[in-house]
């Protein structure tokens, strides 16, 4: 799976984020691109981003950097931001940016 932006490392962490647990990337629902971020998105995107919306929640939109596997919305919202394959913890703080993302 490709991610864009300025990836850091193999698993997805970006200038902007790069703690121990930045380790998802987001498909975007406007371009259908996987990026680690909304300013990785914001710098290289010729384009506005687009929330998914609650109807959407079965799309798999989230990637995850150590494993590469791919979750759904639904997955990533109930999974106690842990990988649900590898149990790789996720930021916990990625919640404070949801909004950019999706319809909440």
């Amino acid at each position: 799976m490709r991610v864009k932006g300025k990836i850091t490392d193999d698993h997805t962490r970006c200038t902007h984020y790069h703690s121990a647990l930045d380790i998802i990337a987001i498909k975007f629902k406007c371009c259908g691109e996987y990026y680690p971020c909304y300013k990785c998105h914001e710098e290289e995107a010729d384009h506005a981003v687009q929330t998914w919306n609650k109807e959407e929640r079965s799309t798999r939109a989230i990637l995850c950097g150590m494993c590469k596997y791919e979750l759904t919305i639904e997955e990533y919202f109930t999974s106690g931001n842990q990988c649900p394959q590898c149990h790789s913890s996720f930021n916990p703080k990625c919640s404070l940016h949801y909004h950019l993302y999706f319809d909440i």
